[in-house]
């Protein structure tokens, strides 16, 4: 006759009626849920399919003992009372956890400690040796939990967290924990979903663990199949016929569920993440069960494999408290829900969200809330049904492709600035209708209630939003921006996944050269017969400025023959128009290796040889004290502020372009041209400095017809040696 145990499953917060589902489906008897876990009852056939099936769990611990320990010499007897040598050998390894809640023995490693000593004690003294401890992969782990004073003596079936299903390396920015993935799933309905052969996109798939649980879970893979190691293989009451026995049925029924399941699909705009998700997807043995691929979520679209099979779209995307700010994330949960609105309808829809406020911005009303805990964070998972009657009219950002039901209404300052848009787009095209212009800035803060800038690249639009004064509030702003954006995708007629969005502010120090982002996403634009590379998303500047096309030109025309210089090169933009016009050399300073790097990739775009062209990473005084003279044409284009740890000093542009300009003239043969730029608003040119020089102001020639309402964001100065 089968001796009947007491188990006690434990579960993170918020799971346990589903952790009672699963031990109903299991056949154990008992199910009672309590406090972070639940009890039940079978054989010990029972807690071993409990270690291997069960989803939600992180440990199955079997009742060894109940006893009160209202002190520590009670506590240290009750452990003694149990024959040890029946569960470890004396030379064997144990680790102890201990808890309590209520009791008079509150400090866990002293009651640790006690229940260590009462085990080692006895084996000692009845065998001469004593078991060491192991902290990390013990014989036995012991667990104990004092409640007002009562006991309870168990045995870590598990040995370590379940959630550790032995197909993800450890570590990663704020991973999602397979128990938890799984929990999610589960009130996503992933399970029916999957029976009715609708598949599956996370389109943030990070590691990969929604993916691959929600193939683990519809293909009837056992969770714990992949696990080499649980605590009851080195304890004295194991039965290794009846593991063998389950593994293999668990073999068995993995193979023929994999044999059936529905597409599965992780995407992610991180390179490294899809890397990583893929290698996980591989230890996890379901290469061609999960495909992952990196896509941005402004392209989202249901895979190939999903057409006419309306699935489930499951994510757990920043929310605020580990990965960005609030703020910063309205605009991605708003592209989200239009995503989903138009291209994924008749679908299920479930995100994981610490902030609610969040989720309200998508434009979708939750069929049904659950509360989970992802570590100490409270969160919510928000169930949709993609289906027109839960729509909700936000002023989120709304793409025009969107359906009219649900497609936001402008107010009558968005009509002004659509109206404005209209009417600078079509002066613009008329003034460039002649020239190879694909590149310019269609909009700059026109309006007050709107101050962004729209710069078209192409087929690109990116929208930069100056950050709104104290005075306005947050919610009004945020909400001009959402119609700003939605105007710009009207006028311009560009796809959503098109616009770009960047919002500047004034920045000090470093800030305001710095990397923004890290996705390394670049375009190839045209302008002015050069092609150039632009990233619209980890920089403040995209990389190509557009208020120096007509200072480009004039180095072009300027270049044929010439020895070119190139002073805080930057991208490399002047350099591609020097030797697109036929300069006979150019050589490019800037101290940053990534805007060299950018600039040889430039002019490697516009098929020019690197043989005559030079790039030094140095900063440009001290590297000008030790170069060669003998420049034709110098373009020198400094910040307006620098403080790189590759400077010696500060560099001020006000306060110091007499003596850099002094310093690169030297490099200047007697009839050469040194062009100085800056796009410091208030820069005053010291001409009384520069005596000994003939300084023109080319400021107004070489403005665009497109920044002449900016006039002060641009100066241009030639300078040559005077002859007299």
């Amino acid at each position: 006759m089968k001796r009947t145990l007491t188990f006690f499953a434990v579960v993170p917060k918020g799971m346990e009626s589903l952790l009672l589902d699963e031990l109903k489906a299991l056949g154990a008897g008992g199910g009672r849920a309590s406090r972070s876990g639940a009890f039940f009852q079978g054989d010990l056939e029972t807690g071993y399919r409990a270690c291997l099936w069960l989803r939600t769990a992180n440990r199955v611990l079997l009742r060894l003992a109940h006893f009160r320990a209202e002190t520590p010499e009670a506590l240290y007897e009750g452990v003694r009372d149990i024959r040890w040598i029946e569960h470890i050998e004396p030379d064997g390894s144990l680790a102890v956890d201990f808890n309590a809640s209520r009791s008079k023995i509150n400090h866990t490693r002293y009651g640790a400690l006690k229940v260590k000593d009462a085990v080692v004690d006895q084996l000692r003294e009845q065998y001469g040796t004593r078991p060491s401890v192991d902290l990390l992969r013990p014989d036995i782990r012991l667990n104990v939990y004092l409640l007002k004073d009562e006991a309870t003596l168990s045995l870590d079936l598990s040995g370590e967290s379940l959630h550790k299903r032995g197909y993800r390396e450890e570590g990663g920015p704020a991973p999602l924990k397979e128990n938890l993935a799984a929990a999610i799933l589960m009130r996503a309905g992933w399970p029916e979903i999957a029976r009715r052969g609708g598949g599956l996109i996370d389109p943030m798939t990070g590691s990969g663990t929604l993916p691959i649980e929600a193939a683990l879970m519809a293909g009837d893979v056992a969770p714990g199949l992949l696990r080499e190691y649980f605590g009851f293989l080195n304890w004295k009451g194991h039965r290794p016929e009846i593991w063998e026995r389950l593994l293999e049925e668990a073999r068995k029924r993995r193979a023929a569920g994999l044999r059936r399941l529905p597409p599965i699909v992780g995407y992610d705009a991180d390179s490294k993440a899809v890397r990583n998700a893929a290698a996980h997807v591989e230890r996890a043995g379901l290469r061609g069960a999960v495909h992952v691929e990196r896509r941005e979520l402004a392209v989202l679209v249901p895979h190939p494999a999903m057409k006419d099979r309306p699935g489930l779209v499951v994510l757990n995307p920043p929310y605020g408290e580990r990965l960005g700010e609030v703020s910063e994330l309205r605009s991605l949960y708003a592209a989200l829900g239009m995503r989903l609105k138009t291209q994924f309808s008749g679908w299920r829809a479930s995100l994981l969200t610490g902030n609610v406020e969040l989720g309200k911005g998508m434009g979708l009303r939750a069929e049904k809330k659950y509360s989970f805990y992802n570590g100490p964070l409270e969160c919510k998972l928000l169930n949709f049904r993609i289906e027109a009657e839960w729509f909700v009219e936000t002023e989120g950002r709304i793409s025009r492709s969107a359906p009219a039901a649900f497609r936001t209404r402008l107010d009558p300052a968005a009509e002004m600035l659509a109206n404005r848009l209209r009417k600078n787009l079509k002066r613009l095209r008329k003034v460039f209708k002649n020239e190879a212009v694909a590149c310019f800035r269609v909009y700059d803060r026109d309006l007050p209630e709107y101050a962004v800038a729209v710069d078209i690249y192409g087929k690109w639009v990116h929208v930069q939003e100056y950050k709104a004064p104290d005075t306005v509030e947050t919610e009004k702003a945020e909400a001009r921006l959402r119609q700003a954006l939605t105007v710009v995708e009207e006028v311009l007629g560009v796809p959503e996944g098109n616009v770009f969005l960047k919002v500047r502010s004034r920045q000090r120090g470093k800030a305001q050269y710095g990397k923004h982002g890290h996705r390394g996403v670049f375009h190839e634009v045209d302008d002015n017969h050069c092609r150039f590379l632009v990233n619209f998303t980890d920089y403040i500047d995209t990389g190509l400025f557009l208020d120096q096309r007509i200072t480009r030109s004039l180095i072009r025309d300027l270049a044929q023959g010439k020895r070119f210089l190139n002073l805080f090169c930057y991208t490399g933009t002047a350099t591609v128009a020097a030797a697109s016009g036929g300069a006979r050399s150019t050589t490019s300073v800037d101290a940053s290796s990534v805007y060299l790097d950018w600039a040889r990739r430039n002019l490697a775009l516009n098929g020019l040889s690197l043989d005559r062209h030079f790039f030094y990473q140095a900063d440009v005084l001290t590297w000008l004290r030790d170069e060669n003279r003998g420049y034709d044409l110098i373009f020198v284009d400094p910040p307006t502020f620098s403080n790189s740890k590759r400077l010696p000093s500060v560099l001020d542009v006000q306060r110091d372009h007499v003596a850099l300009i002094r310093s690169a003239a030297r490099a200047l043969n007697r009839d050469g041209i040194l062009l100085f730029s800056s796009n410091y608003r208030k820069f005053k040119m010291d001409v009384e400095g520069l005596k000994g020089f003939r300084v023109e102001d080319l400021s107004r020639i070489t403005l665009p017809p497109d920044f002449e309402k900016r006039p002060r964001m641009h100066h241009l100065w030639k300078i040559t040696k005077a002859t007299d």
